[in-house]
């Protein structure tokens, strides 16, 4: 097959993550770019090497010269975009999330029922390598039956984006949609079952305190802790603190069943790292029979570590992705499904967190 062509609508910081990824697989180009703001409509082109311009994402789509469309717009402008791109029969990669809310969601999947081009929501997460280091272990029975699973994630808090648009809740679906739906897909595909229930307890303590936009300050939570039960008897846990800039793990992921806990650790980015530098991922398992604990080093090609902020899941994400637009035909590894359950899981928890009640999710399923 020819090269593949992007286009490629919201040029912001995830957009430049996705063109420096691209640039890295072979039969693969950013052909089009689509983004109302100038400046970075124009960073995104240079780094693109040279891509056709458009300051709306209906232009681009008129001129029908993409083979593939790539979403990395503001989170609230997912739902309108995806409706338009549905109708032409192009495969497309949307960013997380789905949408800002699960009646959005649902609409979604609505439209999209008889399309055969394939619409991949983009849970990187799954794609980095010491999740799947994790993943691979699992799937060996390593742990046993997975019973509990709980997710740490201490890092800095939102960085500036284009227009603020990510300070407010409104327009990002809040903290526990914009940011965990990463951590609700997780859950869901290591538990092999489906969330029945969520409770929050969440805050907006310290970051953004001081801001002000059009005088209003920023809602969204910036630590939170939530419980998620599960059909099958399952619990996951989440502990997010979003001003932990001095933590040496960005995230930390435990499954632990009745044999054994598994365990990936995983660095944010080297630019927020002391030092600059990368640091490496690690995989743990501690066996309870034997009461002893294996620790393995996770390697990336720095090359790809240093494409985003994201430990390499955006460039092995995309291997995916592309590997099923050439195919020509199956089904996308995370599709609108999962983009539905993890807004669903996310709205849940801001509601919980709002009330101080539990929300049930039972018969909310897609």
């Amino acid at each position: 097959m020819s090269e593949i062509r992007y286009g490629l609508i919201g040029a912001g910081m995830m957009g430049h993550e996705h063109i420096r990824n691209i640039a890295l697989l072979d039969g693969a180009c950013v052909a089009a770019i689509a983004d109302p703001n100038e400046e970075m409509r124009s960073s995104a082109i240079a780094l693109a090497g040279g891509a056709q311009s458009y300051s709306s994402y209906d232009t681009l789509l008129a001129q029908d010269l993409c083979d593939v469309y790539l979403v990395a717009a503001p989170n609230d402008l997912h739902a309108n975009i995806l409706q338009d791109l549905m109708a032409t029969d192009k495969p497309i990669l949307v960013e997380k999330p789905l949408a800002t809310t699960t009646a959005d969601s649902r609409d979604l999947l609505n439209i999209a029922k008889g399309r055969k081009a394939p619409v991949w929501v983009a849970m990187e997460y799954r794609y980095m390598p010491p999740l799947q280091r994790l993943l691979q272990a699992l799937e060996q029975g390593a742990a046993g039956t997975p019973r509990m699973m709980s997710i740490r994630e201490h890092r800095f808090p939102f960085l500036p984006k284009v227009d603020d648009w990510n300070r407010f809740n409104a327009r990002t679906g809040g903290t526990l949609v914009e940011k965990c739906c990463h951590f609700w897909d997780l859950m869901r595909l290591i538990l092999k079952s489906d969330p029945v229930r969520v409770y929050a307890s969440a805050g907006v303590d310290v970051n953004h305190r001081d801001e002000r936009y059009m005088g209003q300050m920023p809602d969204i939570v910036d630590n939170a802790y939530v419980i998620v039960d599960f059909e099958n008897g399952a619990r996951g846990m989440l502990d997010l603190c979003m001003f932990a800039e001095g933590s040496y793990w960005q995230e930390s992921i435990a499954v632990t069943g009745e044999r054994a806990r598994c365990e990936a650790f995983i660095p944010g980015p080297a630019r927020f790292a002391p030092d600059g530098k990368e640091r490496g991922a690690q995989f743990v398992m501690s066996l309870r029979a034997m009461k002893e604990e294996i620790r393995e080093d996770v390697h990336v090609d720095p090359r790809i570590l240093n494409a985003g902020d994201h430990h390499g899941s955006t460039f092995f994400q995309h291997e995916r992705f592309l590997e099923l637009v050439r195919k020509g035909s199956g089904q996308p590894e995370v599709g609108l499904e999962d983009g539905y359950w993890s807004v669903l899981v996310g709205e849940a928890a801001e509601e919980s967190a709002r009330s101080g009640q539990s929300v049930d999710l039972r018969g909310k399923g897609p």
